[in-house]
């Protein structure tokens, strides 16, 4: 090793950025330059991608960028590259084991490891940075030096006399290892300044999960955890785990109109900016109805607002809403309203928590559904983390002043009905759906059991849809057993009379 050290311009910036968005936000800000990081994972996490980011982010910036690959040769690298749609302009591609060194009349064969060899491929790569002066380096990868080294002592001190070689250059440099060592290399982790672990687990149904956890990181904040990300064409994106309390705004918290006057006196003051209701009941009771019409009379007000749709068609509730007298399409049409059509097979909890940051935050959204929880349960691994997940993406959404309408459907028509899991703690409202008989006709009650921010009416009143959306009564007396699930009315008051939708338009 020499001891020839080539310093940098002092007062420069204290962080890198990685080039992945989202990573530098898990690290508060990016890498420490001049330091030696570790990236592990095992094969098909995205390393290699990753890696080609960090490099090309350096390019951008003018800086110079060395890629020094065992795995890997040229070809296949920039083959990588152009499923990407990128090119390898700027960086410096270096093979270590060439043709000729596969030789067997060669002095070093990556398939006979020896001592000699590995010090030899230490040569070659301290001999490239030396011609060609990179500030970022990529080593790909570790595994084939760990075979050259076939002692740990041996190759724990060639990793250290890279390090201390690497530093005196300031060089900020990505090593890159495929976890095929049998215990897992810890003491790699301690000479390493950060380490970064990539991983991703395959599911009975649906895109594998991947997700990333930065396992250390010294001298600097960063955010603890596992944070989802995707490995699409244009690179890796990560999708850093919400936390709520970082993320406050202020906002007016007077109540607003649902639209239905009657439904204002139900819940007490209307919907209250800050809050999140749960719109809970059988299937076709009309949820989803009346969390339109809710949504419509935001629109109106000149809002905006982002509808998460899991359960149905796009065309079947553009066209279902149309047909009860609240018309979508002009606000999508002016950019007041955002449907997006949820695949929750394709997508992770923490790449929905980022679509819902992206609309209050970039859209201005200021008014959302998520239609319907049952969906967005079977996106999670298992309830406890939809619970914790709910938690911060609520907490978030209401210290934004976003009113949240939450629509979870429960399992049966009459009689006992269960839900999937029990979100009512987490929500400041819950507005009940049931269905009832009287007069040979099968019809809905609505109540509200819950709000912490309005005296709200205990009475029982009857929903119906229309050709205005939804149409509620007046309170009704004498009803019995609604939260047994087997409502009655033994009452002489009037209920809503008129035509209403056919079964095709009740939901």
């Amino acid at each position: 090793m020499t001891n020839t050290t080539t310093s940098r311009p002092t007062g420069e910036a204290s962080r890198i950025s990685t080039g992945v968005t989202g990573l530098d936000e898990v690290l508060c800000g990016g890498l420490t330059p001049s330091r030696l990081y570790l990236l592990e994972g095992t094969p098909g996490t995205g390393k290699t991608t990753l890696a080609l980011q960090f490099l090309r982010e350096g390019v951008a910036r003018g800086e110079r960028a060395l890629y020094v690959t065992l795995s890997e040769t040229a070809d296949e690298l920039g083959a990588a590259a152009a499923t990407h749609g990128w090119d390898l302009d700027g960086i410096d591609v270096y093979e270590l084991v060439d043709e000729d060194g596969l030789d067997p009349d060669s002095e070093q064969s990556i398939l006979h490891p020896s001592e000699i060899e590995l010090g030899e491929t230490v040569r070659e790569v301290i001999a490239r940075v030396e011609e060609t002066k990179p500030d970022r380096v990529v080593f790909d990868s570790l595994s084939e030096l760990r075979l050259l080294a076939q002692n740990p002592l041996r190759y724990r001190r060639q990793i250290l006399a890279l390090k201390r070689f690497f530093a005196k250059r300031a060089c900020t440099v990505l090593m890159l290892d495929d976890k095929t060592s049998e215990t897992g290399d810890v003491q790699l982790h301690s000479i390493a300044h950060g380490v970064i672990s990539l991983e991703q687990a395959p599911r009975e149904y649906g895109s594998e999960r991947r997700r990333a956890r930065i396992v250390k990181m010294r001298g600097i904040k960063f955010r603890g955890g596992y944070h989802d990300f995707v490995l699409e064409t244009g690179g890796i994106q990560v999708f850093p785990r919400l936390i709520a309390a970082e993320h406050h705004a202020s906002f007016d918290a007077r109540g607003k109109s649902t639209g239905s006057p009657e439904l204002d006196l139900l819940l007490g003051a209307g919907l209250v900016p800050g809050t999140n209701t749960l719109l809970l009941g059988p299937s076709g009771v009309g949820k989803t109805t009346t969390a339109v019409r809710c949504m419509v009379a935001a629109l109106e007000r000149g809002e905006s607002a982002t509808y998460y749709l899991f359960d149905e068609g796009l065309a079947t509730l553009l066209a279902r809403s149309a047909m009860l007298g609240m018309d979508l399409a002009p606000h999508v049409e002016a950019g007041r309203l955002t449907i997006t059509q949820i695949d929750p097979a394709e997508l992770s909890p923490g790449e929905f928590s980022s679509l819902a940051r992206q609309a209050v935050e970039e859209r201005g959204a200021s008014f959302i559904v998520v239609d319907s929880l049952n969906a967005y349960l079977h996106a999670m691994p298992g309830e406890e983390f939809l619970i914790l997940q709910m938690h911060e993406l609520l907490s978030y959404l209401n210290q934004q002043g976003v009113t949240t309408l939450l629509v979870l459907g429960q399992h049966g028509v009459v009689g006992e009905v269960r839900t999937d899991v029990d979100l009512s703690y987490l929500s400041d409202s819950i507005l009940l759906f049931r269905f009832f008989e009287a007069k040979g006709e099968v019809r809905t009650a609505l109540s509200v059991v819950k709000s912490r921010v309005n005296a709200h009416e205990r009475s029982i009143r009857e929903m119906k849809l229309t050709t205005g959306g939804i149409q509620v009564g007046e309170a009704l007396t004498d009803f019995e057993g609604v939260l047994t699930g087997l409502p009655s009315y033994r009452g002489e008051m009037a209920m809503l009379t008129g035509q209403g939708p056919t079964e095709g338009e009740r939901r």
